[in-house]
């Protein structure tokens, strides 16, 4: 790796850093959404056209599904919580924090290998595909592996195609799946693994190929009230299961639970 570039992935990183998708607090009058980063551009367009519909203020805190899981388990005042998996809700779920009854499986998405718009397409990725190869000296950019559900779910498909190991020191890992997105849209990283409806919010990315669904565990949002959740957060939260949001949410890349 070039001086030149690792100076510019480093600043790319930073200002991702800066400008990330920071959770917020809303007034006390209003509902508080935690959603996963994945969410934010089919989200902020719901959560539009409910508040003309209805006069009810909703905020959307987003980020990593780990991060927002973890501030309510620290005491943090949303009223509904979508996660991109189920793994971080069940946690929640264990620990008493979510009403159990509200909970729903909600989406589904799918995984892709992303890059620069004149990168090649190759359709479905195929066993023999040599990541590594196509990487170069570059990183590939990704959600947290250990943490954030699209970095569990890429590392897992990884492991699958036996692509990993050969991989694992390329790999920059970002905050959030978003944040992944951004670095290769910067060209601080030629390639990246993200859900397939962030990829078509970037126009200054191309989908390379597409993850097979059985290499990695079912993408799954789970969405719930939180044990404390104010009144109102039920109604937003019957919202987002009828029909017109559900082809938004379709619309912009995502897919219902197990289809």
């Amino acid at each position: 790796m070039t001086l030149s570039f690792a100076r510019r992935f480093w600043m790319v990183a930073l200002v991702l850093g800066v400008t990330a998708l920071a959770p917020i607090r809303a007034g006390a009058e209003g509902i508080l959404v935690f959603a996963a980063a994945s969410l934010k551009t089919a989200l902020d367009e719901i959560v539009a056209g409910y508040e003309n519909q209805t006069g009810q203020s909703v905020s959307v805190s987003y980020a990593a599904s780990s991060v927002l899981a973890r501030q309510i388990q620290q005491g943090a005042p949303a009223d509904v919580f979508v996660s991109a998996n189920t793994d971080w809700m069940d946690v929640l779920e264990q620990d008493g924090l979510i009403r159990t009854e509200s909970r729903v499986d909600l989406l589904g998405n799918g995984l892709v290998l992303v890059g620069a718009e004149d990168h090649a397409q190759m359709g479905e990725i195929q066993p023999g595909y040599d990541l590594r190869a196509d990487l170069k000296e570059g990183y590939l950019a990704m959600a947290l592996v250990d943490a954030v559900p699209a970095g569990i779910y890429g590392k897992a498909a990884l492991q699958s195609l036996n692509q990993w190991e050969a991989v694992r020191t390329q790999v920059a890992q970002a905050d959030n799946v978003r944040a992944a997105l951004a670095l290769v849209a910067a060209g601080a990283a030629p390639l990246g693994i993200v859900y397939q409806s962030d990829a078509r919010v970037e126009e200054r990315v191309r989908v390379v190929a597409t993850f097979p669904a059985d290499l990695h565990p079912p993408i799954i949002y789970p969405a719930a009230l939180t044990l404390n959740a104010k009144e109102g957060a039920h109604d937003f939260l019957e919202h987002l299961k009828t029909d017109a949001v559900t082809a938004v949410f379709l619309e912009q890349g995502f897919t219902l639970p197990g289809r």
